[in-house]
C-alpha cells in the first residue's frame, strides 16, 4: 500500500509539472517593438512548426511590470522595450526571482508627424520643449530674475506654434503622444525635452548642480489639453492625425514608414527622419530597442532558445533582414555580433 501511495504521488507530481509547462511563448511590452516581435514570432512558427508565440502590446512600462512579477509559467517569458530596463525594474525582477537576459535588437527613430496633406513643420527640440513643457522660462530678462538670480518659470502660455517660432505655421498646438508607461515617452523626454531644456543656459546649469530640479522642469508635460495622451496604440494616433490635419503625433519610425501614404515626418534641426539618417546617426531623436528574456523559463517553456536564434539571425536583424523591411534600423555588424553572442549564451543582466 505504501509503494502504491508513493507511485500515485509521483504520478501526480509528473502530471502537475506537465500542466505547469507551456508550449507557446508569451511576449509583452513596447508598442514600438510589437511589430518586430510579431514578425519574428511568425517566422519562428513557420520554421519550427511550434505554436506561434502570443505577442501583446502593453507598453514598455506595463511590459516590464508583467515580466518582472515572477518566474512562474503563468507570467510572461519575454518583454519588448523601446528603452533600456530601469534600475528599479531590474531590482523588481531580482526580488521576484527573475533573471533577465538583455538583447539589444536594433534602433528606431521617434517621429514627430502630421497628416500628409497638412502644413510641413520644421522643428527644433527647443520648439518642442516650449510647446509641451508644463512650465517654461519667462522670455523677458534673459530668463533670469534680475534680483534673486533664480530661474523664472511660468505656466506654459503658448497656444500656437507661431508664438514659439515665427517660422512655424500659425496653427494651434495639439500634440498626440504616448502616456508615461510608454518607452517612447521616456525616450522623447530624454532626447527632446531634456535637449530643448538645455538650450536655456540657466536650466542647463541645473543638470549638474540640481539634477532633481532639472528633471522636474524638463520631464513635466503640460496638462491643459495641448498634449494629449493617446495610449499605447500608435496606429490609433495615425488615424487621429488623418482625421485632424491640425494635430501633430509622436510615435516610432516604423509606424511612419508603414503609413507614408497617410502621414509625414517633420525634420528636426534640419534633418529628415529617414532610415539612412537614423542609421548614420544624423537624426537626433533615435533610440535603441530591446527584448528581455526570462532565463528561468528556458527549458520549461517550449521554443525560447529557438526564438532567440531566429531573432538574432542575419535573416531577421541583418542589414537586409525582414526587420529592416519593417522599419527597424539594424545595428552595425560588430554590434550585432556582440549582442548575438550574449543572447545565444543567455547571459543574465546583473547590473546596469
Amino acid at each position: 500500500m505504501k509503494k502504491l501511495s508513493m507511485a500515485i504521488a509521483a504520478g501526480l507530481l509528473v502530471a502537475t509539472s506537465a500542466a505547469q509547462a507551456r508550449d507557446n511563448i508569451s511576449i509583452v511590452g513596447s508598442s514600438t517593438v510589437y511589430p518586430f516581435a510579431t514578425a519574428v514570432a511568425e517566422t519562428y512558427a513557420k520554421k519550427t512548426g511550434n505554436p506561434a508565440p502570443k505577442v501583446e502590446s502593453t507598453g514598455t512600462g506595463g511590459g516590464m511590470k508583467l515580466f518582472c512579477e515572477g518566474a512562474g509559467v503563468e507570467t510572461a517569458d519575454m518583454t519588448g522595450a523601446s528603452r533600456r530596463i530601469k534600475e528599479s525594474e531590474l531590482a523588481d525582477c531580482k526580488k521576484n526571482g527573475v533573471s533577465p537576459v538583455e538583447i539589444k535588437v536594433g534602433y528606431d527613430g521617434i517621429a514627430i508627424a502630421n497628416a500628409k496633406a497638412a502644413d510641413t513643420y520644421k522643428f527644433t527640440r527647443r520648439d518642442l520643449f516650449l510647446a509641451l513643457a508644463k512650465e517654461v522660462p519667462e522670455t523677458t530678462g534673459g530668463n533670469m530674475d534680475a534680483v534673486t538670480g533664480n530661474l523664472k518659470l511660468i505656466p506654459n502660455p503658448y497656444k500656437t506654434w507661431k508664438e514659439i517660432n515665427a517660422e512655424l505655421p500659425d496653427a494651434p498646438i495639439e500634440v498626440l503622444g504616448p502616456p508615461p508607461t510608454s518607452g517612447t515617452r521616456d525616450a522623447f523626454v530624454e532626447l527632446v525635452m531634456h535637449e530643448g531644456c538645455k538650450s536655456f543656459p540657466a536650466i542647463k546649469k541645473l543638470e549638474k548642480e540640481e539634477s532633481d530640479k532639472f528633471k522636474a522642469i524638463c520631464n513635466s508635460m503640460r496638462e491643459d489639453g495641448k498634449y494629449i495622451e493617446a495610449g499605447e496604440n500608435d496606429n490609433l494616433i495615425v488615424q487621429k492625425l488623418q482625421a485632424n490635419p491640425k494635430a501633430v503625433g509622436i510615435f516610432g519610425f516604423s509606424f511612419l514608414d508603414q503609413n507614408t501614404d497617410k502621414v509625414k515626418g517633420s525634420p528636426i534641426e534640419g534633418v529628415d527622419i529617414t532610415f539612412d539618417n537614423i542609421a548614420a546617426g544624423k537624426y537626433s531623436v533615435s533610440r535603441p530597442l530591446y527584448i528581455y528574456v526570462k532565463k528561468e523559463h528556458v527549458g520549461t517553456v517550449k521554443g525560447i532558445e529557438e526564438f532567440v536564434t531566429e531573432l538574432t539571425s542575419d535573416a531577421a536583424w541583418g542589414d537586409t533582414g525582414y526587420l529592416a523591411e519593417k522599419g527597424m534600423i539594424p545595428m552595425p555588424e560588430a554590434e550585432r555580433t556582440a549582442n548575438g553572442s550574449g543572447a545565444k549564451s543567455l547571459k543574465v543582466l546583473e547590473s546596469l
